[in-house]
């Protein structure tokens, strides 16, 4: 069996993409009509999220699918109180990018001495 190829993206306004959380494969998925078209990785504690890596399938960069990507999670660590470590470069520019999350991001509070 020929394996499918992605599908090329229509026009932004009629996207149709869904995110969802898939803890079993500890990711956040997104879809368009059950495609997978891109994902962002992630270790879970009780109190931490970390956002390890995103990918977005080359037809589809560039119509904001790793942006949703990021809100969601971010949003989703918000919602169970949790606090975010961006690994993933995308992730953490997208944080840099929108401040009203910034009372999320984990920064260590103990300090190193010789």
């Amino acid at each position: 069996m020929t394996p499918l190829r992605p599908r090329r993206p229509r026009h932004e306004e009629h996207l149709l993409i869904t995110i969802a959380d898939q803890p079993d494969l500890r990711r956040f998925e997104a879809r368009d009509e059950g495609t997978l078209v891109g994902f962002a990785d992630y270790i879970r504690t009780d109190e931490l999220i970390v956002f390890t890596h995103t990918e977005v399938d080359t037809a589809w960069e560039g119509h904001g699918v790793g942006s949703r990507l990021a809100e969601i999670g971010i949003r989703t660590a918000e919602h169970n109180h949790l606090r975010v470590l961006a690994i993933c470069t995308f992730i953490a520019s997208w944080m840099a990018r929108h401040p009203e999350f910034a009372h999320l991001e984990y920064r260590s509070t103990s300090a190193v001495t010789d």
